[in-house]
């Protein structure tokens, strides 16, 4: 699904998987289990931009048919355009609140005239071999996330949606919820009115996060469009806990 993740995020329901632990072996394991797509986390997660390369070209190099996208630390052209020229078939910005802050960033993915990006020789145009395709082709193919994670973001959902080359918006539960003064209270009010507003003035797809695999029933009752189905470190807790709590 690399060369049409892009479209999956606009017209299907996708299935991806976070990854926080900074490293290839388990970006390929992850890429391996099926997943259409997997996000390499750069704002909370202490990975280095060698490190983001080494975990798409895990990726990529993985039998299956995954996409790398990245989430970048912050809507930023410089660290937009870093990400992308590791290969990445997208990005992820967080705290989008603004059709301002979408335009900046669809303009960071974006090569001129339409936006921003610098043209380079790095992995994503085969180190040079192929720049002039390249640069052709990733204004219609590189995948760009806003991501909706505050009170002023569920106002302006509606407008964020509709600025051109945003290709699907998705809610950070924790940061909202936060933003809201409901910290993690999924079921309240608050909440849930965010929700609903985001989904139902929304013009692109709208997805979400789960963090625990009761969370994909949840949000799958809300009506999101897709899901990022788990966590690395997730997968790693529960399974080492239901290991142990088996041996007791």
């Amino acid at each position: 699904m690399t060369e049409s993740i892009r479209a999956a995020l606009r017209e299907g329901r996708p299935a991806g998987s976070w990854l926080s632990i900074p490293s290839p072996q388990v970006a390929e394991q992850v890429a391996e289990s099926g997943v259409d797509f997997v996000v390499i986390d750069t704002e909370h997660a202490p990975a280095s931009l060698e490190t983001v390369e080494a975990m798409v070209r895990a990726v990529d190099a993985a039998d299956a048919e995954a996409a790398a996208l990245v989430r970048v630390a912050w809507n930023d052209h410089v660290r937009v355009k870093r990400v992308l020229d590791t290969g990445a078939a997208g990005v992820l910005a967080p705290q989008i609140s603004t059709p301002g802050e979408a335009e900046a960033l669809v303009e960071a993915t974006r090569y001129p005239p339409e936006g921003r990006r610098g043209v380079a020789g790095a992995r994503a145009s085969n180190y040079g071999r192929s720049l002039s395709a390249y640069v052709d082709s990733a204004n219609d193919e590189v995948a760009t996330v806003g991501q909706v994670e505050s009170a002023a973001a569920v106002e302006n959902a509606a407008a964020i949606a509709s600025v051109d080359g945003i290709d699907s918006l998705l809610v950070g539960p924790a940061d909202l919820s936060a933003s809201l003064g409901v910290f993690g209270e999924y079921e309240s009010e608050a909440f849930l009115d965010a929700v609903d507003t985001v989904l139902a003035g929304s013009s692109v797809s709208v997805g979400t996060l789960a963090t625990a695999p009761d969370q994909v029933d949840y949000w799958a009752e809300l009506g999101f469009d897709y899901q990022i189905v788990g966590t690395d470190a997730g997968y790693l807790a529960r399974g080492a806990a239901a290991s142990l709590e088996r041996y007791r």
